[in-house]
């Protein structure tokens, strides 16, 4: 059900001959309470179990699938005035998503996971688009974009940066210790890496802009 309603979703999105946004809020409205109901019961699931050892297990594969959903479901926004939940739950609940990716789920997900949050980051609206700004217009995604840019900054300022593995299993965040037994001539991962970066350093940018006093912004 999670690949067919994100391919229907993606089609949509590249057929320039339909009226894409009175598809797209035909097909999402009576799915948007469901597929918030989704999103909590999954990503709140306890991942530590020995389904998701796997990179190749059902399990790990169903939640690739709903990340693919989850992306096109940021890809399918620009397209409606008005966002719906489901359009937005990534950004209005994304804790959940920082959660997973400093779990112990494979690095496959978390690397997915990452580069979502980068693509959340410099997502603009189609009006934000046009007028060439850097400051957000459309208020929804001011909000929606506080609220990532808020949880980002909360867990930054704790350990969660340093619980984030660059590759695989022995290269973190802050260090280049080699687990035992792995490979020290293999490197980080540069992508997961500037990614990284790029979603801290937006979060404080946008943070530095809409604080109102001095002192916010130190």
């Amino acid at each position: 059900c999670l690949r067919t309603l994100a391919a229907i979703l993606k089609e949509t999105l590249k057929d320039a001959l339909v009226p894409r946004a009175g598809v797209l809020k035909k097909l999402l409205a009576p799915l948007d309470a469901v597929l918030e109901g989704f999103y909590n019961a999954i990503l709140l699931h306890h991942f530590d179990s020995h389904h998701y050892t796997s990179p190749y297990s059902e399990a790990t594969n169903n939640l690739i699938s709903f990340i693919d959903l989850l992306e096109a479901l940021l890809a399918s926004r620009t397209e409606l005035e008005l966002p719906l939940r489901c359009q937005r739950i990534l950004f209005l609940k994304v804790s959940y998503v920082l959660n997973l990716i400093s779990s112990s789920i494979p690095y496959v997900i978390k690397k997915k996971f990452i580069l979502l949050l980068k693509k959340c980051v410099l997502y603009k609206s189609r009006e934000d688009g046009k007028s060439g700004s850097l400051f957000l217009q459309t208020p929804s995604l001011c909000e929606d974009m506080l609220a990532l840019s808020n949880a980002v900054l909360q867990v930054v300022n704790l350990t969660w940066l340093n619980q984030i593995p660059l590759r695989g299993k022995s290269s973190y965040f802050g260090t280049s210790e080699a687990a035992p037994g792995d490979d020290s001539q293999l490197g980080s991962d540069q992508t997961v890496l500037r990614a990284l970066s790029l979603v801290v350093l937006k979060a404080l940018e946008f943070n530095i802009h809409n604080s109102a006093t001095e002192a916010e912004i130190k």
